[in-house]
């Protein structure tokens, strides 16, 4: 909110400087003498009413707004009457002065130019408010997705643990350490909007490496990265799923490189792509048990890339792939999601 208290003060700022302008202007240049009536009439009436407008009229109080209104309208001057009687000065003018055009001229000046500003300022602030409960939905709803990972991994993962352990496999202190570093990723270093693509990479690694325990062909998935990806960030954990179902709708028994990911950077466009057999009992690919898999990537996907993204799928009987083409610069420099920022 710091950005938007400040468009506010220069805007009141902007206003009693030219007011300030005008009354100097009237004193030092046109020689009228000096009589501070405007400013104090203006202070009071302008302020007054912006108070009551926050505080009844933007709660709908509309009764206690207009008589409030109407007590500003009939004691415009009175912080000059206070003035005037201050400074030992006659107190008879100013009654008449009550009953003339000039002053109402001026409360109505006054009056009109604070519910301009009363106005713009509810309109900035109720915008900000609106954006920032929307702001506070798409992150709730991303951090919902986000958690969506599937429980069954851990659990296999640690039954082909237990069972290397019990038989004490060379391969289970490697696995141990990759779902240590797998689960520290999920817990911690995932509560980024973004990461660097890099780590989301040995992210896949890592889950590729504790689903290989399932297979004895060595090295089934054929992983490769093409271009500079230091400079490139991603949302974290949106590409697990798409791994998972390369698995999930896979034969049971696959040979080395069945499965295809590739990874290709080229200026500010990152591309994934996903390529599979398909095993004869596979059901809808759009559709996982659980309700999660591709329609969680592509709902995070129009919350966090909306307009930046393709995603392509190409099915044949023995074959399944999917493209996804993300444009990372402006993903980045996106601020999630909303337009202010505070």
């Amino acid at each position: 909110m710091t950005g938007t208290k400040r468009l506010l003060t220069l805007i009141h700022i902007l206003l009693w400087t030219y007011a300030v302008v005008m009354f100097s202007w009237e004193v030092f240049v046109d020689g009228h003498p000096f009589r501070p009536k405007g400013v104090l009439i203006g202070l009071y009436v302008f302020y007054a009413q912006l108070f009551i407008f926050q505080k009844y009229l933007n709660k709908k109080r509309y009764k206690q707004y207009f008589l409030y209104f109407l007590v500003i309208l009939l004691t415009g001057h009175v912080p000059y009457i206070i003035y005037v009687w201050a400074g030992g000065g006659a107190l008879s003018e100013l009654v008449t002065y009550w009953f003339t055009g000039d002053y109402w001229a001026e409360v109505t000046f006054f009056l009109f130019n604070s519910l301009i500003i009363a106005v713009i300022q509810t309109l900035i602030l109720n915008t900000i408010k609106k954006e920032e409960l929307q702001k506070q939905a798409v992150n709730s709803e991303l951090v919902y997705l986000k958690s969506q990972i599937n429980p069954h991994f851990l659990f296999n993962t640690l039954n082909n643990i237990h069972t290397l352990v019990y038989m004490r496999a060379p391969a289970a202190p490697e696995a141990v350490l990759r779902l240590s570093s797998l689960m520290r990723y999920m817990l911690y270093e995932s509560n980024a909007n973004a990461v660097p693509l890099s780590i989301e990479l040995n992210y896949l690694k890592d889950f590729i490496g504790l689903q290989q325990l399932r297979y004895k062909s060595r090295d089934i998935v054929d992983f490769q990265v093409e271009g500079d990806i230091g400079n490139c960030q991603v949302a974290p954990l949106l590409f697990i799923h798409l791994l998972e179902n390369t698995y999930k709708h896979s034969p049971a028994k696959l040979e080395t490189g069945s499965i295809k990911v590739r990874v290709s950077v080229k200026g500010d466009q990152v591309e994934f792509s996903f390529q599979n057999p398909i095993g004869r009992k596979t059901n809808n690919l759009l559709e996982e048990p659980g309700g999660i898999g591709l329609a969680n990537v592509q709902k995070r996907l129009q919350l966090l890339y909306p307009d930046q993204h393709s995603l392509q799928i190409t099915k044949t009987d023995d074959l399944y792939r999917l493209v996804l083409k993300i444009n990372i610069k402006t993903g980045n420099e996106r601020k999630t999601q909303l337009l202010y920022n505070r």
